[in-house]
């Protein structure tokens, strides 16, 4: 079965950094798109960014421009998510996700995708 794992997340005060990384085991993620969501305590899950295989595409949410930077490494099969200069708001469950079908799709939305890890806290500290 396909599994992905997310790593990285904790606690950090605003305005520092952290690197999330997401493992793949059992199937080939990264020959199709890619993406992180978020989720807080009484929120709805939220698109973050997304990677496409073919076309090297790249979304970000408008939230998180400039500051996060999504990238995958083909080879070792894993995705990861740079965070900078972080903010409170930031604060959430963060997800990694995979998408196992080709053809177009609108990778902002949760349904484009397949597969999902099990999340990652990452809190920011005012």
């Amino acid at each position: 079965q396909a599994l992905l794992v997310e790593s990285g997340g904790g606690l950090v005060q605003a305005g520092g950094s952290l690197k999330l990384s997401c493992a793949a085991s059992g199937h080939t993620f990264t020959k199709y798109a890619m993406a992180w969501f978020r989720q807080a305590p009484g929120k709805e899950r939220e698109f973050v960014a997304s990677i496409s295989y073919s076309d090297d595409s790249i979304n970000y949410a408008d939230s998180v421009k400039g500051r996060f930077t999504i990238s995958k490494d083909n080879a070792k099969d894993t995705v990861s998510l740079q965070m900078n200069s972080l903010k409170p708001e930031d604060t959430a469950v963060y997800y990694c996700a995979a998408r196992a079908r080709y053809g177009s799709a609108y990778l902002r939305a949760q349904y484009a995708y397949d597969h999902w890890g099990q999340g990652t806290q990452v809190t920011v500290a005012s």
